[in-house]
């Protein structure tokens, strides 16, 4: 077995501090869908490496009347794995995707 690579301190203070970072960006764009001011569409279409990073699951979750259940079953019913990360969808997925989520 090999060892892990080895990093400096502050290369691993700065990869922390952008994780944290990206966990905080996700958490305010999940609490933004749940309170309603902001739609799924904008993840999907989304530019910002921390939401795209999200897993479609968790976007499914974080929207209103949307539990793991119905966010699995969605997941099912598309095609996509539920460890799928937004960034990582197909062309058919997203267009299956937004079929299934049109007027929510």
């Amino acid at each position: 077995m090999s060892n892990p690579p080895q990093i400096s301190n502050e290369a691993r203070r700065a990869a922390l501090e952008k994780a944290a970072n990206y966990r905080k960006e996700r958490a305010k764009f999940k609490r933004e869908i749940a309170e309603g001011t902001r739609g799924w569409r904008e993840a999907i279409e989304s530019q910002s490496e921390a939401i795209s990073r999200m897993r479609v699951k968790e976007l499914l979750e974080a929207m209103p009347g949307f539990g793991s259940i119905r966010a699995q079953a969605i997941l099912d019913r598309v095609g996509i794995s539920s460890t799928r990360r937004i960034k990582g969808l197909g062309s058919t997925q997203r267009k299956k995707l937004e079929e299934e989520l049109k007027g929510r």
